[in-house]
């Protein structure tokens, strides 16, 4: 179901108004099943469904296409220009051009001008976006738009719109292609005609086939002996003979006019198991058992719903962090805040979204609370459950019947927030108010209406502070948060068609036994840890300034419970590489989810069995005001090679997300770079690989350069870079950029002094360096925290470290 979702719900389509066409063997073996769990209520079965692909080649279209790139605006936004059309001279020309051409390919296949239909094509999109949409020749239509000398905008503004969530106002419209599609029509079917209903036919046997409510006794027919008109009520089985078609409870198949089968689904037949009891009222969450098919199905529907949301993101959002480095994650709770699923986003997100939500949760329990309508942002990393100020988290309340039974959560990076740097994570900030925004506790919806204005004055307001600056970039930061408000609610969307589907309690129950799952996976875990290894393991390591990160984890090989004692850390520094307990909470879990050899969801259960002793003013538990912007990046890499080394598990990875910003006035980016992969026992560590808490992508060469004012002048392996070993470790990067004009460009990284470290005899990987290439061949260090002025002509080299070996080599 999720790539049908993926098609349809994510682009603004409503699945439920759409018949479900099937074709192949098995197409009509599971398409009662799936739309059911679609929510559609008709489904078409052709007479030649198992070779449907065969019979539409004999009655497919000849068509031929012509295609070429432009850079043209179609549309200004400047009020002044809106009856402007400064493509017209070129763009009739142009089109014309390509669908002579078009035409001419046919006509050399054998057909005639007169058989020839030409389409015409603009490929839109807002300017600042890489998202553009083929719109087809608004007359060739049949919609009606407003304004006939810009149709192509109406109809673009149209299809944006229903996609997206909204339109962007205050952009131009740009032309990224022409496109012709020069067409021979095939044949055409004609449309059916209504018959009379012929009663049930005659069965040709009968079977015993399994359905959800169990084994059931059903008929058999053949699809030979049906006539137009013949209607048969499922469950039942009707064999074709290139394929057969299973016929779900509550489903009512109709013989068309022309042999084909049209089956209406009943929505209201909910398929639930047999082990789920249940009579005229919904049972309790105690009286439900939990059945193990069940739960994987529930754990796929929980993690469904968040990856959706995730792409809904994806779509919607504007910054390149968002929808090309994909730095964003998403996920469901509970009523109490409690991490139920989430997509596989981004690791450091997700044990920190979860001490978000909890805190909005105590925080609105008040006079005013929550109410339908409202959504909530923050991003304080001390005191409202946040990792660093420039992921932003957006939550909404869910309510069924005037209560809050769940919460959805995206949490996103925002590429500038404001700050003492372009790109929000200066390297030598020393307090909080120097790297962004604070948002503790703001509702960014109130009612149903978007507080543009309240939440405009906070991403303002670090201007306020002498030697600050306010967001370099509101309007994408408006945009991502508006995107972030669209995921939410297609999560609700969702998770309203589950409950409805089940039942609240029954959603609810499983999403208990899916954190109960969770805790006894991680408990068995560490009990079987505990008889190899003993109940006590402890493990050190050091950031480069030489602070250390000690661990030492006692386990009761009994319960399975175990304390992570961090006693012996140092303490916080004049700096921002301080993290907050969120992010250790984020690292811990991340690294007994990747420890525990079952596929189960990352959420709340994980952490269960486990006490944090986190000492108060300790790199890991900082002041209110301490700078935190690092921890989230650099510290949290740290952690979880400290945990992996505990449990003796593999070498360490690159240690680090080199993080680099750049920008001006106008603009920031922000972007983290891949490393070497640390090896293991049965494993080589992976080369340039974004490793442990990030999981982002990094942006694609062309939009980079499009995008902003740099050349990418190399991006390549860093060979030699991993520790070697009977496995060796993976290589780290070079990624090598010139500024086209005069820029401020920061690295934060780490692991430049300090190697990572390779286990059971393998070498450590190499440290990384940041390297400034002067205009003339100078070659400066620049040291693994430094923010400077980079002008035309030279270039920033930055070459990640290497993985670590495992293992003594033959």
């Amino acid at each position: 179901c999720r790539p049908i979702r993926n098609l349809t719900q994510m682009k603004g389509y409503d699945i439920t108004t759409h018949k479900l066409a099937c074709f192949g063997g098995a197409g009509p073996q599971h398409a009662c099943a799936i739309a059911k769990a679609l929510g559609m209520s008709k489904v078409f079965v052709h007479r030649y469904g198992g070779i449907l692909s065969a019979y539409g080649l004999s009655m497919a279209d000849a068509v031929h296409e012509e295609q070429e790139p432009a850079a043209d605006v179609y549309a200004y936004c400047d009020p002044s220009k809106t009856n402007d059309d400064p493509s017209a001279t070129t763009r009739e020309e142009r089109l014309a051009c390509l669908g002579k051409k078009a035409s001419e390919k046919l006509i050399k296949q054998g057909y005639s001008n007169d058989e020839i239909v030409v389409e015409k094509y603009l490929n839109l999109r807002y300017e600042g976006t890489d998202t553009a949409v083929m719109i087809k020749d608004p007359t060739l239509t049949g919609k009606d738009y407003t304004s006939s000398h810009l149709a192509y905008a109406d109809a673009f503004k149209a299809h944006y719109s229903r996609e997206f969530g909204f339109v962007l106002e205050g952009r131009n419209i740009l032309i990224d292609d022409y496109r012709v599609r020069a067409i021979v029509p095939g044949k055409t079917p004609l449309p059916c005609v209504p018959v009379s209903s012929l009663g049930e036919p005659e069965a040709i046997g009968s079977t015993r086939a399994y359905f959800e409510n169990g084994w059931e006794n059903v008929k058999v027919f053949n699809t030979e002996y049906l006539k137009p008109g013949h209607g048969i009520q499922g469950p039942a089985i009707i064999v074709q003979s290139i394929s057969t078609i299973v016929l779900e409870i509550g489903c009512t198949a109709c013989v068309t006019s022309d042999g084909d089968l049209e089956i209406t689904v009943d929505s209201e037949i909910s398929p639930l198991p047999s082990s789920i009891k249940i009579d005229q009222s919904e049972p309790s969450i105690e009286e439900i058992e939990e059945d193990p098919v069940q739960l994987s199905i529930f754990s796929h529907r929980f993690m469904g719903i968040a990856e959706q949301m995730g792409r809904t993101l994806q779509r919607t959002a504007i910054s390149v962090n968002m929808k090309e480095r994909l730095d964003f994650s998403c996920a469901l709770f509970t009523a109490d805040g409690g991490l139920v699923a989430n997509a596989p986003h981004i690791p450091v997100h997700l044990g920190a979204m979860q001490a978000a939500v909890k805190f909005q949760v105590e925080y609105w329990n008040n006079d005013e609370g929550l109410q339908e309508g409202d959504v909530l942002v923050s991003n304080h990393p001390q005191l409202a459950g946040g990792s660093h100020l420039p992921d932003i988290t957006v939550i909404t309340p869910v309510f069924h019947e005037g209560e809050i039974i769940f919460f959805l959560a995206s949490r996103g990076h925002h590429a500038d927030i404001g700050g003492i740097s372009p790109g929000s994570m200066p390297p030598h900030s020393k307090k909080l108010e120097d790297e962004g925004a604070m948002i503790i506790a703001f509702k960014l919806v109130r009612n149903g209406q978007f507080q543009e204005g309240g939440i405009t004055e906070i991403l303002k307001s670090p201007g306020k502070i002498p030697g600050n600056h306010g967001t370099r970039n509101l309007s994408d930061n408006l945009s991502d948060l508006r995107a972030q408000v669209a995921a939410n609610n297609s999560g609700i969307r969702l998770l309203k068609e589950l409950v409805g589907e089940w039942g609240l309690h029954t959603v609810q129950a499983y999403m208990n036994f899916i954190q109960q799952n969770a805790e006894l996976s991680v408990r068995n875990m560490l009990k079987d840890f505990a008889k190899k290894n003993g109940s006590r393991t402890e493990a050190v390591d050091y950031m480069d300034d030489g602070t250390p990160i000690k661990l030492t984890i006692e386990i009761n090989q009994s319960t399975g419970n175990a304390t992570f004692d961090f006693t012996g850390t140092g303490p916080q520094v004049l700096g921002n590489f301080n993290a907050p307990p969120s992010v250790t909470y984020s690292a811990v879990i991340y690294s007994l989810r990747s420890l525990v050899g079952l596929d189960i969801p990352l959420n709340q259960g994980c952490l269960a069995p486990i006490t944090f002793l986190i000492p108060k003013y300790c790199l890991l538990n900082p002041s209110d005001d301490a700078g935190v912007v690092g921890g989230n990046v650099l510290t949290s890499q740290r952690v979880v090679d400290v945990v992996l080394r505990a449990f003796k598990a593999c070498a360490a990875s690159q240690g680090c997300m080199n993080n680099l910003t750049f920008g001006d006035s106008k603009f920031g980016y922000y972007e983290t770079i891949a490393g070497g992969v640390g090896a293991g026992p049965t494993w080589e560590g992976r080369s340039g690989i974004h490793t442990h808490c990030t999981n982002t992508r990094i942006t694609d060469p062309e939009i980079l350069e499009k995008r902003y004012p740099v050349l990418l002048r190399e991006f390549s392996i860093r060979q030699g870079s991993g520790g070697e070993g009977k496995n060796n470790g993976g290589c780290g990067l070079i990624r090598e950029i010139e500024p086209l004009r005069e820029l401020t460009m920061s690295i934060l990284s780490e692991r430049r002094t300090l190697q990572p470290y390779g286990l059971a005899g393998g070498s450590p990987g190499q440290c990384g360096r940041n390297l400034l290439v002067k205009d003339g061949g100078l070659v400066v260090n620049v040291g693994g925290k430094c923010s400077t002025t980079i002008n035309v002509g030279e270039r920033l080299r930055i070459e990640t470290p290497g993985g670590g070996g495992y293992g003594q080599r033959d």
